[in-house]
């Protein structure tokens, strides 16, 4: 089995269920006691935050190439980013490190493709949804469309994110809001909704809504489990 590299907390609720996820994979698929071979760098994500919301992201890219250098350092065979904005670096951090890294995008990104998913809604960060480091990757290397919320929603998806689920805090009416806004995506023609932000699967499932989530958190985490099995 391989060995999982976690660059986590951000935030450490996220990086608990991709962690959760992980354990219960190689249990599932290897029986008994097994569980995933994983090392973890966790940050903390307050000063981190600041330095996003101030544009300070060759700060935020130093601290993730350090973790990232850790990772490999400690043994790991290749890693994961917990979180989907960070993604945003994934190229400067790849040009730092020699450790293969397992992009979110991608293992979300063909589970759509073989449910013959053309077009999809998109929930994450304002980062998330407005850049083009994530839309641009689904659309260039899987032809899938991608819808995003009216300006007014993104703000109140990225505000529930960053104000409520980072902090462990899940709220109905945030939930309900939610819920709205993915029914709009579906009247924009989506038909799946990608879970863009590892937090929101803490708040809306599957149950709540008529239309396919596709939970990022969870698609990443199911693909490093095929990963660390592979011969």
């Amino acid at each position: 089995m391989k060995t999982i590299g976690l660059l986590g907390g951000l935030s450490w609720e996220s990086t608990l269920e991709s962690y959760r996820v992980l354990n219960e994979g190689i249990q599932h698929r290897l029986g008994g006691l097994h569980s995933a071979k994983i090392v973890m760098h966790s940050v903390d994500f307050g000063p981190i935050e600041v330095s996003m919301r101030q544009g300070d992201w060759d700060n935020v890219a130093a601290s993730l190439i350090e973790g990232a250098l850790g990772l490999e350092k400690a043994g790991a065979d290749f890693f994961l980013i917990c979180t989907n904005t960070m993604h945003k670096l994934a190229p400067v951090i790849e040009k730092n490190v020699t450790l293969p890294l397992l992009h979110i995008v991608d293992p979300t990104a063909e589970v759509l493709a073989g449910r013959n998913i053309r077009k999809a809604g998109l929930l994450g960060t304002s980062f998330t949804m407005e850049e083009e480091f994530y839309r641009g990757r689904l659309m260039n290397n899987y032809d899938i469309e991608v819808v995003i919320p009216d300006k007014a929603d993104r703000e109140t998806v990225n505000s529930v994110i960053f104000k409520e689920l980072c902090c462990g805090k899940v709220v109905e009416s945030s939930k309900t809001e939610y819920i709205r806004i993915i029914q709009s995506l579906q009247q924009q023609g989506a038909q799946g909704i990608i879970l863009g932000c590892t937090e929101i699967g803490l708040l809306v499932k599957q149950k709540d809504v008529d239309i396919q989530l596709f939970d990022t958190a969870h698609l990443h985490a199911a693909r490093a489990v095929e990963l660390a099995l592979e011969e």
